[in-house]
């Protein structure tokens, strides 16, 4: 497992093998709040950097998931669907919401490093 990279749109990414797991951030799941919805992506769909791939509604408001890189979402958590709360509480661990095949490693260039990351939300 590598370092974990961040988007401007608060995803966490980690890969592994050419495969990304993606989540929101733990500082995106705090200014969502109580998080009871989760719409996730289909599995099979082919994704370019920056489509919005699904949503996630907490009790103050509902907010877009976009994909941070490219590729082919190969697998969805569908715990979520049942237990949307788990974003809030791990969530950037059991709480991520999708796997992507990469198509281009070199569009993680584009990403944050963690510290990177701490200074936009500051």
């Amino acid at each position: 497992m590598t370092e974990k990279k961040y988007s401007k749109d608060h995803e966490w990414i980690s890969i592994e093998n050419e495969i990304a797991t993606i989540g929101i951030t733990d500082h995106a799941q705090e200014s969502l709040g109580d998080i009871v919805f989760i719409e996730l992506p289909k599995v099979g769909r082919l994704i370019n950097a920056g489509d919005q791939v699904g949503v996630v509604e907490s009790v103050k408001a509902a907010s877009d998931l976009y994909a941070p890189i490219s590729g082919e979402i190969i697998e969805v958590n569908n715990e979520l669907t049942n237990s949307p709360q788990l974003i809030n509480s791990d969530p950037e661990n059991s709480g991520w919401y999708m796997k992507i095949k990469l198509n281009d490693v070199e569009e993680l260039k584009k990403l944050m490093n963690y510290d990177e990351y701490k200074e936009t939300i500051k």
